[in-house]
This record gives C-alpha cells, sequence and structure tokens, in this order.
C-alpha cells in the first residue's frame, strides 16, 4: 500500500509517458496483490470455499475495468482509474470481512455502476447540449431532493431515500451531480451581482430542503461545495467570508433546533460520558483505531464488528483497526490524490462551465472524505456519510462512479483541447514558414 501510495505522487514529477505508463503498470500490480493476499488470508481464516469464488469474480471485475478504461478511453487518466480501482479493492476487502452477503450485493452495484459510468465519458465528450440545461439540473435537484423531504422513510432521524423490494435508494447522493452541474451553468455565465444572487438563492434551496429532511451532513457538503465554486468563479473573498459567516449562524441555529445535533455535538465533545447509550459508536471507532496501532492487528484478527453501522459511518476505523494506521494513511493520501487530479483537470479546461463542475465534484468527493474520516476520528462531530467507494452503500457507489466517469471525460476534454492548440501551434508555424520562403 505504501508502494501504490508513492507512485500516485511520483507520477506527477514524470515527464516521459513510458516511465507514467510503468508506474501505472505497476500500481496495478500491488492492487492485485494487496487483493489476493487479502482473499487468502480470509480463506485460510474461514476455509469457506465460496471466497474463492467470489475473488475470482471481483479478480474479472477489477482487470475488466482495467482493460475496458485503457482501450475505449485511451485519453482517459490512468492514475484516476487505478484509484477508483484500489479504493473499491479495500472496499471489497473489508466488506466481505464484516459481513459476506453485504459485499455481495456491493460486488453487484460495483459491477452495474461501472457498466453505466463507462458510457459517461463520451457522452460529456459529445453532448455538448449538457451545458445549457442549468434550469433544467436546477429544477430536477429541488424536485428530488422536496419528494424526498415530504415522502421519504426516516432512518436515524433524517429523512434519507425510498425502498423498493428491498432496494434502497437515496435521492441526494445523486443530486450531488445535477447540483454541481446546475451551479455551474449559473456562475459560468454570471456577470452581474443579480446572477450571483440567482445562483445563492438556488444553492440555498437546496440546503434548506436539506435541513428540513434533517440530511444534515449532506446539506454541509452541498453549501461547502457552493461556497469553493462561487469563490473561484469570482475570485471575491468577501463572499467567501459571507458564506463562512452564514455557514456558522446555520450551525449555531441547527445545534438549537434540533435535538440529534446536539446530541451529536455532546458525543463528539466528550463521548465516553454516555459510553453505554449515544457515545457508544463513536468510543467504539476511538478504541478500533488505537488498538490497530501502525501496522493494524490482522485482517480478521480484530473487533469492528462492535461498532454499529461500521460498514458505513466507520469503515476508516475498521480499516485503522485491522490493516493499520500506516495503510490508513496511505488511503487519507490516495483520496488526496484524487482531488489533486481533480483539481488539476479543472484548472487545464479553458471552457468555463466543465472548469466549474470539475473544481465542484473533487469539492463534493472531497468534503465528504474529510467528513467521514473526521467524524471516525472524532476530529469532528459524526455526519453520518459514507466513505466514497469503499463504504457499503448502493446510491453512494454509483453516484461516485459517475462522478469519476464524469471527471474522465472532462480529461478528455482536456487533451483534445490541448491537442486541437498543439494543432494550431503547428499551422502557425507551417505558415510562418512558407511566408517567410
Amino acid at each position: 500500500m505504501t508502494i501504490y501510495t508513492m507512485q500516485s505522487f511520483l507520477v506527477f514529477g514524470k515527464k516521459d509517458e513510458e516511465d507514467k505508463e510503468f508506474l501505472f503498470l505497476q500500481q496495478n500490480l500491488m492492487m492485485f496483490i494487496i487483493h489476493f493476499i487479502a482473499f487468502m488470508v480470509m480463506y485460510l481464516q474461514t476455509e469457506e470455499t465460496e471466497l474463492l469464488f467470489f475473488y475470482g469474480a471481483q479478480f474479472i471485475y477489477l482487470a475488466a475495468t482495467l482493460v475496458f478504461f485503457r482501450n475505449l478511453y485511451p485519453r482517459a487518466s490512468k492514475l484516476v482509474v487505478n484509484h477508483m480501482c484500489m479504493l473499491i479493492t479495500v472496499g471489497f476487502i473489508m466488506l466481505t470481512r464484516l459481513s459476506y452477503e453485504q459485499a455481495l450485493k456491493q460486488f453487484q452495484i460495483v459491477a452495474a455502476s461501472t457498466a453505466v459510468g463507462l458510457v459517461v465519458p463520451v457522452i460529456i465528450r459529445k453532448v455538448r447540449i449538457l451545458t445549457k440545461w442549468t434550469w433544467l439540473y436546477a429544477a430536477a435537484g429541488i424536485g428530488m431532493l422536496g419528494i424526498v423531504a415530504v415522502a421519504a422513510n426516516e432512518t436515524y432521524g433524517s429523512k434519507l431515500g425510498f425502498s423498493f423490494g428491498g432496494i434502497s435508494v437515496q435521492p441526494s447522493e445523486f443530486v450531488k451531480i445535477i447540483f454541481v452541474f446546475a451551479i455551474a451553468g449559473m456562475l459560468g455565465k454570471a456577470k452581474r451581482f443579480r446572477d450571483i444572487v440567482i445562483a445563492t438563492v438556488v444553492a440555498a434551496l437546496h440546503v434548506l430542503i436539506l435541513v428540513y429532511s434533517t440530511d444534515l451532513g449532506s446539506a454541509l457538503i452541498f453549501f461547502i461545495t457552493y461556497l469553493i465554486m462561487l469563490y473561484v468563479a469570482t475570485r471575491n473573498c468577501l463572499y467567501l467570508f459571507a458564506g463562512l459567516g452564514a455557514g456558522s449562524v446555520a450551525a449555531v441555529g441547527a445545534y438549537h433546533l434540533f435535538s440529534h445535533v446536539r446530541v451529536r455535538v455532546q458525543i463528539w465533545q466528550d463521548p465516553f460520558a454516555d459510553y453505554a447509550n449515544q457515545g457508544y459508536q463513536v468510543a467504539q471507532s476511538l478504541f478500533s483505531i488505537a488498538a490497530g496501532g501502525w501496522f493494524g492487528t490482522g485482517l480478521m484478527q480484530g473487533s469492528p464488528d462492535n461498532i454499529p453501522i461500521v460498514e458505513q459511518d466507520f469503515m476508516f476505523a475498521a480499516i485503522a483497526e485491522e490493516l493499520g494506521g500506516i495503510f490508513a494513511i496511505c488511503l487519507i493520501l490516495i483520496c488526496m490524490s484524487c482531488y489533486i487530479m481533480f483539481v488539476n483537470i479543472a484548472m487545464r479546461l479553458s471552457n468555463r462551465f466543465y472548469r466549474l463542475v470539475a473544481l465542484g465534484l473533487g469539492t463534493m468527493y472531497a468534503v465528504q472524505v474529510f467528513l467521514t474520516i473526521g467524524g471516525a476520528m472524532k476530529f469532528i462531530p459524526m455526519t453520518g456519510v459514507t466513505l466514497p467507494l469503499v463504504s457499503y452503500g448502493g446510491s453512494s457507489m454509483l453516484s461516485t462512479v459517475l462522478m469519476f466517469s464524469i471527471i474522465q471525460g472532462l480529461y478528455i476534454l482536456r487533451e483534445d483541447e490541448e491537442e486541437q492548440i498543439e494543432r494550431d501551434r503547428e499551422r502557425e508555424l507551417e505558415s510562418r514558414r512558407f511566408f517567410g520562403a
């Protein structure tokens, strides 16, 4: 894992394409070695032959994903594909260790999500009308969140989604993408203060509906994403500070209005004060992280099952306990590398709309990672969001794979733009030589 992580950052210093390709292939090798060793350990511990078949299915999926992305989209970012597969691999390992049934469901969702995701880059590249549907995105996002707020099932005090025949759907996960597209369309064309006000009202409606649904984790993700997109689009520090002030006031208001927010803050302050009840989850998470040390207790040797809802909200604690602190830090660095790639793509795109989309999706991803890991470590109060591509969750998995696929489409657009610039430069040089001769 350490070798893989080092290669994730070394590749940024490589100029030669063959050197980069060699690093990417080494990363694939490291990923398959981690995957093989983990499943062999679990098989030797349990002697369940179904684990061998499950390992084979996962191996085929991972190999096929790498091959399809590389061949269908030769210009796609191999680093982003590698990171997506690595994070999914870690999720497969930990979910299989925690619950074979849930891991099997997650595998089916991942395979279906990837099949859908393979189509997305070509849509982003070819369907340019996507930049013109700003108000359709806004209406769809607000409408979907409104339906959830009115009619959704309540889970752990929050209205999150619907269940159909044993399948749960959480619309806010997909609205994240729609929201970024809507705000990118508005801020991309903003020239007057009135345009900024309209975009802020649309963003505020999304956030307020989520607050009404008591889905405060998602509300915080939407709010921070909008604030970053607004600052980058306008370069106005006043908007940033005004947003931070408004967010601080809203946080204080949420503390006084919602009892479960007060409970989470009290747990964050001292989870051991009510260890037997409300503080049990966070306390067990801290025990797990401490028990793991630098090198972990070993796969199947810890007690992550003692953490309630470990496969969703506290997957990071389970990883830190059994795979170790070094492995967990590497996981954080891989997530950071993903964000660096997203921002790098955003900075090099000439189209303002696509630039803001890449930035918004990257910020959504980074904020969700921070909230999940920060909550598990008691760095911040727990928000109830999952670790993207690693934690159990169908809607979260599908939306994150779509997010990575959109980024790949934008990366290909960037490559197309750079190729066109190079062609124009060559034509200009040829014309100068011709007229000079």
